[in-house]
């Protein structure tokens, strides 16, 4: 059978993209368990078998590998909270809080790490540009869920204070889950990190509701 030169384009770029995400989830894995520090280019190339120079041809640097770590979580935390917020528009008022918990505390690693990222990246020239979409990205999830929680309020739903307090007090929550899974103060009492994470987030979605407040 031919194969048209259509179909070939197409299978090359298959290749491409998927050589591409085997060298981001390989710098993830390495940057989880080694840190970012120790993580080199050349080591990131070795574990996922392919060559320096290869790995050079999808990105120009270990701190574009790391920004496209970034901008994937940060997108798929964007698109996990429209979602809740869909939900929420349709009938369940804990569905926004609920999306926002779950994306964060799904990974507590991961999580960790892109902070850390954001803080190593948030001055490096090379990547100003990935990092202002990034920024551009959490506003607009910051508007859509301002937006939805003074729906909330409106309808009697949630304590009637200014909306980034609630939405602060959720992420203040899950930062503090996040923290724990890692302080060397509590982590050997977790036996059941998944049972500990979906409690949090079961407060956390009731937390801010009407009739709270005291005082």
């Amino acid at each position: 059978m031919t194969i048209s030169s259509t179909q070939k384009i197409r299978e090359k770029k298959r290749r491409f993209l998927a050589r591409e995400q085997l060298i981001i989830d390989t710098a993830l894995s390495l940057l989880i368990d080694a840190g970012i520090e120790r993580v080199t280019v050349a080591e990131i190339a070795r574990q996922a078998g392919i060559g320096k120079g290869t790995v050079y041809k999808h990105f120009e640097s270990k701190s574009e590998i790391m920004m496209r770590i970034m901008l994937d979580y940060e997108k798929s935390t964007a698109t996990n909270l429209l979602a809740g917020i869909q939900a929420t528009e349709n009938g369940d008022p804990g569905a926004v809080v609920k999306a926002y918990f779950e994306s964060r505390l799904a990974n507590p690693a991961l999580d960790r790490l892109v902070q850390q990222l954001e803080i190593r990246l948030e001055e490096e020239p090379s990547v100003a540009r990935q990092m202002e979409e990034l920024l551009a990205i959490r506003r607009s999830s910051i508007a859509k869920l301002s937006s939805m929680v003074e729906k909330l309020i409106k309808r009697g739903i949630l304590e009637n204070v200014p909306a980034h307090y609630h939405y602060l007090a959720s992420w203040a929550l899950a930062q503090g889950a996040v923290d724990v899974c890692f302080n060397r103060g509590f982590v050997d009492q977790i036996d059941d990190k998944e049972g500990l994470l979906r409690f949090i987030t079961n407060i956390g979605v009731t937390m801010g509701n009407r009739g709270q407040l005291r005082g």
